[in-house]
């Protein structure tokens, strides 16, 4: 409990000390891993006198607190990123796996490994990526509208030349496709106030 090295049998480094040396002291800040061996009386003097931040201005001083407080990751205020916006952003959660201690010398995982897909941003204006339900999709594919579209009026062309098509006053009263007809009504039921469609 004392942090001594009975086995040692080192001399202790002190200028002038023959004694045996069984404790251990950091090289310096910059060497950690690395130590110094000394008796007792001197491991005291010298980690008494020994100072991490010896050599580091005030500022070096004040920056490396700051970051301590962190964890020495790099923060930000909310919404901006460590480049001043959103879409421009490289995600905090990057390269989680490194902090776990994984290694990655192949670069399968990557940058974004840890992200979730659905946290990712499409476009410039940073908006969530939609998901469309299964019946969005279906109702789309009704109206012959590629999944991709996401303004509404494409989706209302759709609607109406369909009905245009289907509609009994359109037929002269006849009825081609009721249930085709049926459909397309519904769907368009679907995606009118839908808001994964801009107007």
């Amino acid at each position: 409990m004392s942090g001594a090295f009975e086995s040692s049998e080192r001399c202790c480094e002190w200028p002038g000390c023959q004694m045996v040396a069984h404790y251990r002291a950091p090289a310096s800040p910059d060497r950690l891993d690395e130590f110094r061996w000394f008796c007792l009386e001197h491991v005291r003097e010298y980690n008494q006198g020994w100072n991490y931040f010896s050599g580091l201005s005030e500022d070096e001083v004040e920056r490396f607190l700051s970051e301590a407080n962190a964890w020495e990751r790099p923060t930000w205020k909310m919404g901006e990123g460590p480049h001043g916006g959103r879409a421009q952003k490289t995600d905090a959660e990057g390269r989680a796996w490194a902090r776990f201690g994984f290694s990655d010398p192949l670069d399968v995982l990557g940058e974004a490994a840890t992200i979730s897909p659905g946290q990712q941003t499409a476009g410039e204006a940073g908006r969530p990526r939609r998901r469309l339900s299964r019946q969005e999709q279906h109702a789309l594919d009704t109206l012959g509208v590629p999944h991709q579209v996401t303004d509404r009026r494409t989706v209302r062309a759709a609607y109406r030349e369909l009905v245009k098509t289907l509609h009994p006053d359109m037929n002269g009263g006849e009825n081609p496709d009721p249930d085709r007809l049926a459909r397309v009504l519904r769907a368009w039921d679907v995606l009118r106030q839908n808001p994964h469609f801009t107007d």
